[in-house]
């Protein structure tokens, strides 16, 4: 299934721009009168027919609008540190989005090395893994904030699973597996966060912090991850206990 993106929607028309009107025309050879899929990247997926083939500004006529397509059972963000290597990010936030997320937060820790992401990029990169995974939602790219003003904000939602991957080294606070946390978790809890650190971890300030907001410490198995890992197992365990 072929998908291409547009949010110009005017009435039953949607206009494509000329990078999706290029592909459409030029690379896939699509003339007037064909049948073709859009997604909006807000959830909705539009059949529709083409009603001029202008490879720098392709319309389509909508017969059909399906809402929340591809839309999964949850609502998952990801509130990661920026890895010191951006490819590695970047890695991370397209193999998520094949999976299933809604949102990435970059977060900043104390012993954060990098500090800076390019948030252009990133959308590029979702957009593609949203077509490639078929789905009709476009994973969101928050702005950057601490760790600690990213916890303090979940402070007061209580309808959220929110997790931290955290090794508290003195045992001080017992950890549970992901699994564990979402298998406790409340049958009608669709929303979670899962907050993970940069490659040197989060300060002892930062995970006390977490947990008087509620965050849970959860481990993720024996073996040592990286950032990236860490966080794209997070979001298989998620996946795989909802729909798996």
């Amino acid at each position: 299934m072929e998908l291409f993106y547009s949010a110009n929607i005017e009435g039953d028309i949607i206009r494509l721009d000329e990078e999706e009107a290029r592909h459409c025309i030029k690379v896939l050879r699509h003339r007037k009168g064909d049948e073709i899929s859009i997604i909006d990247g807000s959830g909705t997926l539009f059949m529709c027919r083409l009603v001029s083939e202008l490879p720098k500004n392709a319309e389509a006529r909508i017969i059909e609008a399906v809402p929340e397509w591809g839309t999964l059972p949850y609502r998952l963000e990801m509130a990661v540190c920026p890895t010191k290597n951006a490819d590695r990010y970047e890695w991370f936030a397209e193999k998520a989005c094949e999976t299933g997320i809604d949102s990435i937060v970059p977060v900043c820790g104390e012993h954060s090395e990098r500090r800076i992401i390019k948030p252009q990029r990133l959308d590029k990169i979702l957009l593609s893994a949203t077509k490639q995974s078929l789905k009709a939602r476009i994973p969101a790219v928050r702005e950057m904030v601490t760790v600690k003003e990213y916890a303090d904000s979940l402070k007061h939602e209580s309808g959220r699973l929110k997790l931290i991957a955290y090794c508290f080294e003195d045992e001080s606070h017992p950890r549970i597996s992901i699994k564990e946390a979402l298998d406790m978790m409340p049958e009608s809890c669709r929303d979670i966060s899962v907050l993970i650190g940069p490659e040197g971890d989060f300060s002892a300030e930062e995970a006390s912090l977490a947990l008087e907001c509620g965050f849970i410490p959860v481990h993720l198995g024996p073996s040592r991850l990286r950032t990236e890992t860490a966080a794209f197992a997070a979001v298989c365990a998620v996946y795989s206990h909802f729909l798996l």
